[in-house]
């Protein structure tokens, strides 16, 4: 049995399609970790902004980091909630009319007030797991940050306490009226795949390209 997050609070209940609502701590964590880019919503002297970042998640913890001089992240530290959002398109519904058209999808909504990480060793901790997050091994290889780079960056901690996910799969929920109609109908899947790695021109001679780059892949991801 998957483990469950606390009840959704208010925040969190799925009001649209609540049988599309998926509140097992590891159905969140799941799509957290292929995902690669969330939104972060915040309000700054009165005024409502959501701003793409990367992200990574440790245990029940989500870390986003930055320049000290971000207004997102400075408005985020600051005694506020924000919102966090995840989404994964997994495909185009393409149904028999314009009005029951629709996509397919895996999103996570966390809610929450963010903390500002000042040790430095939770500091270091969530620096690995934001690279880790990217692409995974690639901690081991890399220099590590300096305490100048450190000391140089804002780290915020979101926990996962009010969190929940949003899943659609499937194909089209055409009315039965229109199922007879000459149109086609179905669902184009949609996924996200690498390229090869393209070496950087700097690179030295004889630096062999790492599997983790070669063969890069994602939490999820099936080939």
């Amino acid at each position: 049995m998957e483990e469950s997050t606390a009840p959704p609070s208010g925040r969190t209940r799925v009001r649209r399609h609540p049988e599309r609502a998926r509140y097992e701590r590891e159905t969140v964590r799941a799509i957290l970790d292929e995902g690669l880019v969330c939104h972060l919503g915040f309000v700054a002297d009165g005024t409502p902004f959501v701003m793409p970042t990367m992200y990574g998640r440790r245990d029940d913890v989500v870390y986003v980091h930055g320049s000290p001089a971000s207004r997102m992240l400075w408005t985020a530290a600051r005694a506020a909630d924000v919102c966090l959002t995840v989404t994964l398109l997994d495909g185009l519904v393409m149904a028999r009319s314009a009005f029951s058209h629709s996509m397919n999808f895996r999103s996570v909504v966390v809610v929450g007030r963010a903390v500002e990480v000042t040790d430095p060793d939770e500091k270091r901790l969530a620096f690995e797991a934001l690279v880790e997050h990217v692409c995974a091994g690639r901690w081991a290889e890399v220099r590590q940050p300096s305490l100048k780079e450190l000391a140089a960056t804002l780290v915020l901690r979101l926990s996962l306490d009010e969190a929940s996910a949003k899943v659609r799969a499937g194909g089209p929920k055409d009315p039965e009226e229109d199922l007879t109609l000459p149109v086609w109908a179905g669902e184009v899947p949609l996924r996200v795949r690498p390229l090869p790695p393209v070496r950087h021109q700097g690179l030295p001679e004889g630096v062999p390209t790492p599997a983790y780059a070669s063969a890069y892949t994602r939490s999820g991801w099936t080939a």
